[in-house]
């Protein structure tokens, strides 16, 4: 009978799984859609949810724009204490751990990667910028609710990193105390 992965396989599964379909997927919104403003949104949902493409110099919510390097190193640092907690017997051994640390990890590096300019994306606006490389995240999900909500368009790196960090939450709820905590 087949086995879940445990440990570092399912870590490395999930994280290479989570970044790859952020990376695909942006790639595939912007190459249909284009810069943001270049062709109209895909309504999926009117009213509740589009599809469209922005670029976000900042971090959450839009905080911190212009700071791009400063997120990339402190997204290379969570990365390194990510895979040294990862690294210690105790913490691979709970796979819902490794599940969440997994979805933050792969969430980190899909935004990472465009942070660095690796899509090879130039700016099309505003007249200062048009050719210069583009250093920031491509988000392409818009979700509102007409009078109550209008979210900051996000992407499924966003999703992985909400999902990851909302079960490390649940997860702290039902953690054992260990011995050597006393």
């Amino acid at each position: 009978m087949w086995q879940c992965p445990r440990g570092w396989p399912l870590f490395t599964a999930i994280a290479v799984a989570a970044a790859a379909l952020d990376l695909i997927t942006k790639a595939a919104l912007f190459a249909t859609l284009g810069m943001p403003g270049e062709k109209p949104p895909i309504v999926i949902m009117p009213r509740m949810l589009v599809l469209e493409t922005n670029l976000n110099e900042g971090a959450l919510f839009g905080m911190g724009q212009g700071m791009g390097m400063v997120f990339a190193a402190i997204s290379c640092a969570a990365i390194v204490g990510i895979l040294a907690t990862v690294a210690r017997p105790t913490v691979r051994s709970e796979p819902w751990l490794v599940v969440a640390l997994a979805l933050i990890t792969g969430g980190i590096v899909g935004n990472l990667y465009d942070r660095l300019g690796l899509p090879g994306l130039a700016w099309h606006a505003p007249l200062g910028r048009i050719g210069d490389r583009v250093y920031a995240v491509r988000d392409w999900i818009h979700f509102t609710l007409e009078g109550i909500i209008d979210w900051p368009i996000f992407n499924l790196a966003d999703t992985w990193l909400v999902i990851g960090a909302g079960l490390l939450v649940v997860l702290s709820f039902f953690a054992k105390p260990t011995p050597d905590a006393a």
